[in-house]
């Protein structure tokens, strides 16, 4: 049996993955955020976001986000060992998510830049049970809800975005998830 080293809880979490022009290959779009995170580190509110308007610059806002350094410091090489996000900084961000029956909504603000993500025509609440895979390399475990209308606003203005059907949980690309675990 192999033992759970590291982990990470989350309440009140919204994940978005999507891509602004139908012909890029990789999302430029990554907003990951939960309400509040536990860690064996500590908790917070936290998350990821990567914002890269021009596929062909460096990302505008690329790295792990959270209210508590620590906590930002805990994903990198715990959680997203081996993959891009292993070596990605942390940035001290404001995190504000409301989640009702009806909507979703998470604002989060990170330096000089303001994410507002608006989730709602939901569908039934389900489980989710996913084994370690390239990409994510964690189990996953959970309750999600698939959202089928979003919008993104950064600084206020609306993003067009294109939403895959997959994003890189495995699951739904645009996804309410009330509570989960990702483990180790």
């Amino acid at each position: 049996m192999t033992n759970v080293n590291n982990w990470m809880s989350w309440e009140g979490g919204i994940d978005l993955v999507a891509v602004t022009a139908p012909d890029l290959q990789m999302p430029n779009v990554i907003v990951h955020l939960g309400r509040m995170v536990n860690t064996p580190a500590g908790n917070a509110p936290s998350g990821m976001i990567f914002w890269q308007p021009n596929p062909a610059a460096l990302p505008e806002v690329m790295g792990f986000v959270s209210t508590d350094e620590t906590v930002g410091k805990y994903f990198g090489p715990h959680i997203f060992a081996g993959t891009p996000f292993e070596n990605a900084p942390v940035l001290k961000a404001t995190i504000d998510i409301h989640i009702t029956s009806e909507k979703a909504v998470a604002t989060c603000v990170v330096g000089a830049y303001t994410f507002e993500v608006e989730m709602s025509d939901f569908s039934t609440p389900y489980l989710i049970d996913r084994k370690p895979a390239a990409m994510p390399p964690f189990y996953q475990q959970g309750v999600e809800i698939h959202a089928k209308k979003v919008v993104l606003k950064v600084n206020g203005e609306t993003i067009n975005i294109i939403i895959p059907p997959v994003g890189i949980t495995g699951g739904p690309a645009s996804v309410v998830s009330p509570n989960g675990v990702y483990a180790r």
